[in-house]
């Protein structure tokens, strides 16, 4: 006989809010700089950017890696991975985690897209460039998209995985692809380094969000078991 039960990821709704604030104001104090142009902030973006741009174009066998780990991770990428784990969720009658899983993939390609356009921060202009993007530069979309998408699959999978080995690399995997994707897009020269760190911010902060949403609606789902 199925059993009702809550949606089930192992976080309280007071931890996850507390998560959300404690990432939405970092995030707003660079938003606030970005959008006063501060000199400070803009200078400290220039200087890393130049520092490592000089090393994409000392070791051009670097450039190609780092394209394809942009490409191999873009956002899309965690698109079509979301997709497939809420496909998966449904079948498995997980209904209120499968909600959640799209509702927070989507709540982030929607925000990211709106902020870009609101900040209208162009992207850095480089005299040898080694690599180009479209579109506007805050936050970075990829750095976003990798972070929300990692602490998604992160927050579905690990109660399902057993052993500690197991679930130490999944916590590895979750901060690491996120970290380096977002060193790949200021190292190609396509982002600031402000851009990045608000989209790994903003990416955490949204699913933190859309967990105290769902877990404060106590949304009951039908469950076999």
């Amino acid at each position: 006989m199925p059993r009702e039960r809550e949606i089930a990821l192992g976080v309280r709704t007071t931890a996850a809010a507390g998560a959300a604030v404690a990432l939405l104001v970092p995030f707003g104090g660079l938003a606030a700089l970005v959008a006063g142009r501060a000199d400070e902030l803009h200078g400290l973006d220039a200087r890393v950017t130049d520092r490592l741009h000089d090393l994409a174009l000392g070791h051009p066998d670097w450039v190609d890696p780092m394209v394809w780990w942009s490409l191999i991770f873009h956002p899309n990428t965690w698109r079509i991975a979301a997709v497939v784990l809420a496909v998966w969720l449904f079948r498995r009658r997980e209904t209120a985690l499968a909600w959640w899983v799209a509702a927070s993939v989507a709540a982030g390609g929607v925000l990211g897209g709106v902020l870009k356009l609101l900040f209208g921060r162009h992207r850095p202009d480089l005299l040898e460039p080694v690599a180009r993007a479209a579109g506007y530069s805050f936050p970075s979309g990829h750095a976003l998209t990798n972070a929300l998408g990692a602490a998604v699959l992160l927050l579905v999978l690990l109660p399902r995985v057993r052993g500690r080995g197991k679930r130490a690399a999944l916590c590895v995997a979750a901060a690491g692809i996120p970290v380096v994707t977002a060193y790949t897009r200021v190292a190609l020269g396509v982002h600031w380094t402000s851009d990045v760190l608000a989209g790994l911010l903003l990416g955490v902060a949204v699913p933190a969000i859309t967990v105290a949403v769902f877990q404060g609606r106590r949304v009951p789902e039908r469950s076999t078991g």
